[in-house]
């Protein structure tokens, strides 16, 4: 999750104050997946613009680890990759966005890395740098795709459900709201809703689980380039 608009809604469902990984969350019993993931974003502005953003990605969720892709249509406008400066070779302009992204259970904080396939490296993103690629340093919420202890705070409601084992579960405060179809089974939201009364915005994740098991691609990247986040600055 790499965008703005993810760090607002994840923003939206964290619990009030700072929110510390859960040093006993139960990620070595939840199942492998592998995840197709739609956003959805809706905003009406102070001067009566209605903005809509939607994208997609792949997540691969195996112990230990979280291996995220965004989905780049066909026909998607080119982005303009990191360059060479003619002056000494610097790169620069890292599109992180574009990359695949790797986070790395590691104790309290855990580890992040992008991978550019097309320049075979691994880019290795220090945690003083993780707000500047959109990464709230959460293990959990990546590897659950919110807090666990949010569902906590929520109260389970009447809502139907076609998945077996899956319950909505909501809260509201001060007119803004968040809904969470969790799946008790596979412990994963199969969709997020937030947003507020008044209609200001309105936010939505769906979750579909994808058949069979995609091999490991952190485990494929032997041979590639060791780089640092400093590299791709100016």
């Amino acid at each position: 999750m790499q965008t703005s608009s993810l760090s607002v809604l994840l923003a939206t469902l964290s619990l009030a104050g700072t929110v510390h990984a859960v040093a006993n969350a139960p990620a070595a019993s939840a199942p492998d997946l592998d995840l197709a993931i739609t956003y959805y974003s809706k905003t009406l502005t102070p001067d009566g613009v209605t903005r809509e953003s939607r994208y997609q990605e792949t997540m691969l969720r195996r112990p230990g680890h979280v291996w995220s892709a965004r989905v780049l249509p066909a026909n998607a406008p080119q982005h303009q990759h990191q360059h060479q400066n003619e002056e000494g070779g610097h790169r620069h302009g890292l599109n992180h966005i574009a990359m695949p992204r790797h986070v790395i259970a590691a104790g309290k904080t855990p580890r992040l890395e992008f991978v550019d396939a097309r320049e075979k490296a691994v880019i290795t993103i220090p945690a003083t740098e993780f707000d500047n690629v959109n990464f709230d340093g959460s293990w959990d919420r990546a590897f659950y795709l919110l807090d666990p202890r949010l569902l906590k705070t929520m109260t389970v409601t009447t809502r139907a459900s076609t998945t077996p084992g899956a319950r909505w579960r909501e809260r509201e405060d001060n007119g803004v709201y968040q809904r969470v179809l969790w799946d008790e089974q596979r412990q994963i939201p199969l969709m997020i809703e937030s947003g507020d009364k008044a209609g200001t915005f309105y936010r939505r994740v769906d979750v579909v689980a994808r058949a069979g098991a995609t091999p490991a691609p952190w485990k494929n990247l032997h041979g590639y380039a060791q780089r640092e986040f400093a590299d791709f600055l100016d």
